[in-house]
């Protein structure tokens, strides 16, 4: 029985004078964190859509132009190319930088060095102006007669400058992610491998392959978003590309402000695209590795030792 029940009738336990309800701090946290986002919606309306500077009628004629079209679509023709060269260049260079020959690793190593340590922009106008250093590409022997020469600016074209330099850029950071994921993987499971008489390439492709794939899908799917973003480096060298394209054409009808809007609508989509591909394939290698299983692991883990 309660103190209420023991009482006679109409007689309960009042609280004492002094004291005051409690409040919910969490309740009022809520009601301040709603009042700053009407307060950002109100002023995100009002900078967007009233003023009358974004000139979205402007925007909207050519969102969707031949002109737009066309540069967007060899930003994205540069992004895929250079992701792949890129990307397979990383591959070479971390097995470079994991391989047990030590002049291996060291060119491995100077090669991320240098390039991580220079900006995009130099390094596409240093491959750009490469003629400028070395004039001719020969191929033969060293202390031979060359097999076959070619002028530099031959090879070296606006698209090619702009697939090096961007492939060359991508390549020093996946091989560092590579090597990361690598090296996430604990060396018993490489052992494993070797004592069940597996080979390297199946050790690679059936055992650790999806779990380094797991741990590096995150930053290489970054790097790729970067990519798109770093695409517009190209436009110094006149590579006519998406940001390439609106700087043509504001600077004939002298609308900066609509048509630099536009290329960022435009990045946006290709962002936004990346960064879906991205979930997806974090959500297919991280079956089976989600927070809840390696919670409830350890709280397994835990039991068994308090059962010891």
């Amino acid at each position: 029985m309660t103190l209420n029940e023991t009482m006679a009738p109409g007689l309960r336990a009042r609280p004492a004078p002094h004291e005051k309800p409690i409040r919910n701090p969490k309740r009022l946290g809520h009601w301040l964190s709603y009042l700053l986002g009407v307060l950002v919606l109100v002023f995100a309306v009002r900078f967007f859509v009233v003023n009358p500077r974004w000139e979205w009628p402007t925007i909207g004629s050519w969102l969707f132009s031949k002109r737009v079209l066309s540069g967007l679509l060899n930003t994205v023709l540069i992004t895929v190319v250079s992701t792949v060269a890129g990307l397979l260049a990383g591959l070479v260079v971390a097995a470079f930088r994991l391989s047990r020959f030590a002049v291996l690793r060291t060119m491995a190593a100077a090669y991320v060095w240098v390039i991580r340590a220079t900006p995009g922009l130099v390094l596409i106008l240093f491959v750009y102006f490469l003629a400028a250093l070395v004039p001719t590409l020969s191929l033969g022997l060293p202390f031979a007669e060359p097999v076959l020469e070619v002028p530099t600016n031959h090879v070296i074209s606006q698209f090619s400058a702009a697939v090096l330099g961007l492939s060359a850029y991508l390549g020093a950071y996946s091989a560092e992610i590579f090597r990361g994921g690598v090296l996430s993987i604990h060396p018993g499971q490489f052992e494993a491998c070797h004592a069940l008489g597996l080979s390297p390439w199946r050790t690679y492709t059936k055992v650790v392959g999806p779990q380094i794939v797991r741990v590096i899908t995150p930053s290489l799917a970054n790097e790729v978003v970067t990519m798109f973003k770093n695409t517009s480096l190209v436009s110094v060298i006149g590579y006519v590309e998406l940001l390439t394209t609106v700087q043509l054409v504001y600077s004939q009808n002298f609308k900066t402000i609509p048509m630099l809007t536009v290329a960022v609508i435009w990045y946006l989509v290709l962002t936004s695209l990346a960064m879906f591909g991205q979930s997806r394939l974090e959500k297919r290698f991280g079956r089976g590795f989600t927070r809840r299983s390696v919670r409830s692991a350890s709280g397994d883990a835990e039991r068994e030792d308090g059962h010891g």
